[in-house]
Parts: C-alpha cells; structure tokens; sequence
C-alpha cells in the first residue's frame, strides 16, 4: 500500500485551518530533496507557517509540499518531501499530530525523543516530589517561528 502520510497531512492541515489555526510544519531539514533557505535551519530541523495567508501556490502532493514563501522578504520556493515532514500542528495550541521519522536515517531517531518531549510540554513540568525512577524531561523540541 501507498504512504498514508500525505493524507494525514492534508487532512489534519485541513482541520487546523478549518478551525481558524494556523497550521506550522516540523522538518527534518536533513533529509534528501528538502529545499528551505539554509539560514531558517536549527539543530537540522525548521518550523514553517503553511497558512494561507503566508505562503501562495500551495500543494500539498502524495510525494511533497511544495510552495512559495517569503523570508527576509525575498520570494522563495520551498519544496518539502512528505517522508521529511515530523510534525504538523496549530500554532495556538499545539494540536495536530508527529509523524514517525524514517527507520532507516539515523538522525530521524531522535524525532521520536522530540515528539516524547511535546506531548510532555502539555503536562505540567513542576517536580512532584515524587521517588519515581522516570527521567525529567527538558523543554520541548518543538520551536515555533515568528
């Protein structure tokens, strides 16, 4: 069967937006084929704004994204492989849902420890005073662009 991924980012960016959200994508900025402008990369990932209102021409394909966006207000075409997409969720709230990293890149391995540290981010990150033996979590991964 074909990748259900392309589906689900088109459904939840659907959702995100249906909802008056504004849907941000995490990439792996690593991956083969991923074209951002190399100055919007941190720790080999970026945070990209998808709303309609930021980006033109749009086209969320079963094989990548690709669009036109502006950074540093030059126009630039951005073309993102779907299998390079981690994350993708409301920048308001943080809803949306992470997406398994290839198994077979190595440094895709640490998208799951990210995806571990966002779902904590909802939890509350004061000690309990607890004698439990699971490890503190920092903050999130996640980063969101302005």
């Amino acid at each position: 069967m074909t990748s259900n991924r392309p589906y689900l980012l088109r459904a939840i960016y659907d959702w995100i937006s249906d909802n008056g959200l504004t849907p941000y994508v995490l990439v792996d900025a690593a991956q083969p084929g991923v074209h951002v402008p190399a100055h919007v990369v941190k720790n080999g990932q970026v945070v990209l704004n998808l709303a309609m209102r930021a980006v033109a021409n749009l086209d969320l394909g079963n094989d990548r994204i690709a669009f036109q966006a502006r950074f540093s207000g030059v126009s630039q075409s951005i073309a993102i492989p779907v299998q390079a997409v981690l994350a993708l969720y409301a920048q308001e709230n943080g809803q949306g849902m992470m997406f398994p990293a290839d198994e077979n890149d190595a440094p895709a391995a640490n998208a799951s420890d990210a995806s571990e540290g966002a779902d904590e981010a909802n939890e509350s990150t004061q000690p309990t005073g607890g004698d439990d033996d699971r490890p503190r979590r920092g903050a999130p991964h996640l980063r969101v662009v302005k």
